[in-house]
C-alpha cells in the first residue's frame, strides 16, 4: 500500500518525537513508578525489606505527619494567594503611564532574580533575635513587641517569616504573568465601557477581572504545585516551619537510621493528593 505525503510525513515526526517521548520517560515516570516500589519496603543503609503497606499505615498514624500536612496546606494557601493579590495590585499600578516606570519595573523583579542564599542571608540578619535590626527598633526602641521574641526558631513564629518571605519573592512572577496579559487586553473596551458611564471598579470587575481569570487561574496553579513542595526557601529561612518537605528530609537526612521506605511512602501519599487536587482545580477553577 503506497502512503500518501500527509502519511509519510506524519510517520516522520513521529520517528523524531519517539526518541525524546522515550527520554522524558526514563526521567520523570521511572524515578515515580521505584519511589512507589520502595515505599513497600522497609529500606536501611545496607538492608531491604518487603513490609507491604506497613509504612503507610505507620505515616498515617503519626500525628507529626498530619501537624505537617495541615501546615503545608496553609502555608500553599496563604502564599499562593498573598502572591496573586500583590501579584495583581502592582500589575495594576506598573500598568498605568508614569515616570520613571521602566525603572520600576526591573527593581520589582528583584527579589525573584536575586539568588537565594543572598536575600535569606539578609532576612536572617534582619530578623536576627539578637542582633537584627527589626527587634531592635520595633523591640527595644518602640517597645511594640517583646524583645526576646524569636521569629526564626519558634514554629508558629517561623511559619509567618517563612510565608511573608515566599511572597515577597514570588508574588514577581505573578505580577510579570499579570502585567503581560493586561497589555493585551484591546484600549477599545476600556472606552466603550467609559462611554457607557462605568467607574473604575466596574471597568475591573466587567473587563479587565474576566480577562485575567484564566491567568491567574494558571498562575495560581503553578504557584500552588511548587508551594506544596517547597523546600529550600523553607529550609534555609527556618527549619522549624515544619513544612511536609522538612519532615520528609529530617526522616531520611535528619536521623541516624535513615527511614527511606517511610520517605518514599509520604512522597507517594503527597502524590496523589496532589494529583488529585490539581485535577479537581483543572475541572472547576480553569473549567478544562
Amino acid at each position: 500500500m503506497k502512503l500518501t505525503i500527509s502519511q509519510k510525513e506524519e510517520r516522520f515526526a513521529w520517528k523524531l518525537v519517539i526518541p525524546t517521548v522515550l527520554l522524558l520517560m526514563l526521567l520523570i515516570l521511572y524515578p515515580v513508578l521505584y519511589n512507589i516500589y520502595i515505599s513497600f519496603f522497609d529500606v536501611g543503609i545496607t538492608s531491604m525489606k518487603f513490609v507491604g503497606l506497613e509504612n503507610y499505615k505507620k505515616i498515617l498514624a503519626d500525628s507529626d505527619f498530619w501537624k505537617s500536612f495541615g501546615i503545608t496546606i496553609a502555608f500553599t494557601l496563604l502564599t499562593v494567594i498573598g502572591s496573586l493579590f500583590f501579584g495583581l495590585i502592582v500589575a495594576l499600578m506598573m500598568n498605568k503611564e508614569f515616570k520613571g516606570r521602566s525603572l520600576m519595573r526591573t527593581i520589582i523583579l528583584l527579589p525573584y532574580i536575586t539568588p537565594l542564599i543572598s536575600i535569606v542571608s539578609s532576612w536572617h540578619y534582619i530578623f536576627d533575635p539578637s542582633l537584627g535590626p527589626f527587634i531592635d527598633f520595633f523591640g527595644r526602641k518602640l517597645g511594640w513587641i517583646s524583645s526576646e521574641l524569636d521569629l526564626l526558631n519558634n514554629v508558629n513564629n517561623a511559619f509567618v517569616v517563612v510565608s511573608v518571605f515566599n511572597i515577597w519573592r514570588n508574588f514577581p512572577f505573578v505580577y510579570l504573568m499579570i502585567l503581560s496579559k493586561l497589555q493585551s487586553i484591546p484600549s477599545e473596551l476600556y472606552e466603550a465601557a467609559e462611554i457607557d458611564g462605568a467607574n473604575s471598579w466596574q471597568r475591573f470587575k466587567n473587563i479587565t477581572f474576566p480577562e485575567l481569570y484564566f491567568v491567574m487561574a494558571a498562575v495560581g496553579l503553578l504557584r500552588g504545585i511548587w508551594n506544596f513542595y517547597k523546600f529550600d526557601e523553607v529550609y534555609l529561612m527556618s527549619k522549624s516551619a515544619g513544612t511536609l518537605p522538612i519532615y520528609i528530609y529530617e526522616r531520611v537526612i535528619g536521623t541516624t537510621s535513615p527511614e527511606f521506605g517511610i520517605a518514599a511512602a509520604i512522597a507517594t501519599i503527597l502524590m496523589v493528593v496532589m494529583v488529585t487536587l490539581i485535577i479537581f482545580y483543572v475541572k472547576k477553577v480553569l473549567k478544562w
